[in-house]
């Protein structure tokens, strides 16, 4: 099995299913792709005609799509281990990911992923609706397992691996939550899985000249 990522310290879809596999200790290969390369879009056709990262490479099968990714990953993989047990929580965690994967443009448009990056930046009135948003579902889901980490719902899943990249957009650019919001971002970017994408991504030296929310 091989995960075609883009940049670890700039793509957002490509640490979402990357999260999923190291998360879970699944074995994999990266096929990293320079999304600032000469090429790059007829390199990335080879692997899906959508051009995009992530795209999941198992024996025949070329899956795009960092959510597609995930449920194929958790039915084929783990034994749908990745979402909540229980029917009405499941949906709970469903409805939360897409809300995630569909929406928040206006944090995808000012805050692009940058793990390297520290700044502040100026709220406006847009995004500030969609920080609060995440604020709220943060300090409403959250809940601490027994080994003291704070996952949404209870434990690490699917929903985690997606909200992930935006704890570390809110860490880059100096957004201020609530301190239910903020004991889970920290729980989340100290995760092991988290600090291994942040610790390959800060060993890259390329630097993207023009940052684009699709990564």
């Amino acid at each position: 099995m091989q995960l075609v990522i883009g940049n670890k310290r700039y793509s957002s879809w490509s640490m979402r299913p990357w999260l999923l596999l190291h998360g879970f200790g699944l074995a994999f290969d990266e096929v990293n792709v320079s999304l600032n390369s000469e090429g790059v879009r007829e390199r990335l056709l080879a692997y899906s005609g959508s051009a995009k990262v992530p795209v999941l490479l198992d024996n025949e099968l070329h899956l795009w799509d960092s959510l597609a990714i995930c449920e194929y990953i958790n039915e084929i993989y783990l034994a749908h281990a990745a979402w909540p047990k229980d029917a009405s929580t499941r949906a709970i965690a469903r409805a939360l990911t897409c809300e995630m994967h569909s929406g928040f443009t206006q944090i995808r448009n000012a805050m692009p992923l940058d793990c390297k990056l520290r700044t502040n930046i100026d709220v406006s009135d847009d995004l500030a609706v969609e920080i609060d948003r995440v604020d709220h579902i943060w300090a409403q889901y959250s809940a601490m397992n027994a080994d003291g980490e704070i996952f949404l719902l209870g434990q690490f899943s699917i929903l985690d691996c997606f909200y992930a990249p935006v704890a570390l957009r809110f860490k880059s650019y100096g957004v201020k939550l609530s301190l239910l919001a903020q004991a889970y971002a920290d729980s989340l970017i100290a995760h092991s899985s988290v600090q291994a994408w942040l610790q390959a991504a800060d060993t890259e030296t390329e630097v993207l000249t023009h940052l684009k929310a699709a990564t």
